[in-house]
């Protein structure tokens, strides 16, 4: 079984693109998505996949070498360490919540009402056998 992790970037958040890969790195080991010894995409192949520069993924993966969170081998790839990352609930729920209000407010701009979306995302969570928890198995 190979997992993927699915990294998104939201330009509009102000938070810088690399910021935002470590958050997702971070979360993603956090909540047990990511293990030890899991490969992360190549830096060339996640920043084709996100349409952004190879630098901007290289920074991400260096400053998570140096937190000690992955280790890289040459030639080999970029590998999840044994590092216990723990977020609190107050820091789960701060990252949803601004996703939320970001989602939301989209929405809401092409009409959609809270209900509507409620309705949406509980049809999404019944009908989509693909995912378990933001994972793609395959």
């Amino acid at each position: 079984m190979v997992r993927v992790l699915a990294f998104t970037l939201d330009p509009k958040s102000g938070v810088p693109f690399y910021k935002q890969i470590i958050l997702q790195i971070e979360m993603a080991i956090a909540d047990g998505r990511l293990e030890t010894g899991d490969q992360l995409p190549t830096v060339r192949g996640l920043a084709v996949d996100l349409q952004i520069n190879p630098n901007t993924v290289a920074r991400a993966y260096s400053e998570l070498e140096i937190r000690g969170i992955v280790t890289t081998q040459q030639g080999t790839g970029t590998f999840i360490s044994d590092k216990k990352i723990e977020l609190d609930d107050i820091e789960r729920e701060r990252v949803l919540a601004e996703l939320l209000r970001d989602f939301i407010s989209k929405a809401s701009s092409y009409g959609f009402s809270l209900q509507e979306l409620i309705k949406a995302l509980k049809e999404l969570e019944i009908t989509d056998p693909k995912t378990k928890d933001g994972v793609y198995e395959t």
